[in-house]
């Protein structure tokens, strides 16, 4: 019965329940989705090449504070740039902290919690089918005939289609809370990464 409305609906002769506002929300995530994963990966990115100037930078103050031992003519200079360089490495460290914060929230953010909300988007777009599926069987039974032997089937066709018809309202509820959660854990997450690097 779903395949035939699948079908149906692909060669557009199936009517098809349509959610307009949760549809564009649904779209909306799935664009963000991808937003997100290149964010993640310019965060890790960027984690990658700081870690790797931090660790120059401790490099580089070691090596002004070996020639400030070494270098007595130059010992002032050489130790104002190991103390310079030495500052910047732990500023790095600091700001790289809060990098690999993020990093790690945006991950959970889209490895996790969205991945969670599109399986829910999932199950609701197969109610959806079920449910378009059996509301489609039962219309077409009120148009035939009524006598004896069709409307024991039409009231198992009644019944089958309110089962249907509450558990793709069900879904549609559950992905609209999750959508709902899901924007409001978002701006969390980036205020406080917002907050974090005003903070530092």
């Amino acid at each position: 019965m779903c395949t035939r409305q699948i079908i149906s609906e692909k060669l557009g002769r199936g009517s098809r329940t349509v959610d307009l506002e949760l549809e564009a929300q649904i779209d909306i995530l799935r664009d963000n989705k991808k937003k997100y994963e290149n964010i993640l990966k310019l965060a890790q990115t960027l984690a990658t090449q700081l870690f790797q100037m931090v660790h120059t930078q401790k490099q580089l103050g070691d090596a002004f504070a070996d020639l400030s031992l070494k270098s007595l003519e130059l010992h002032e200079e050489f130790g104002y740039n190991a103390d310079t360089q030495k500052l910047l490495a732990k500023n790095g460290e600091t700001l790289l902290g809060a990098i690999n914060f993020f990093i790690a929230s945006v991950n959970t953010l889209v490895n996790k919690t969205i991945e969670d909300t599109l399986l829910t988007i999932k199950q609701y777009e197969n109610a959806r089918i079920e449910y378009d599926a059996y509301r489609t069987d039962l219309e077409e039974l009120n148009l035939g005939p009524r006598d004896a032997s069709t409307l024991p089937k039409i009231e198992q066709s009644q019944h089958l289609f309110q089962i249907h018809k509450e558990k793709y309202d069900k879904m549609r509820s559950d992905v609209s809370v999750k959508l709902k959660f899901l924007e409001e854990n978002k701006v969390n997450l980036f205020f406080a990464f917002w907050k974090l690097s005003v903070d530092i």
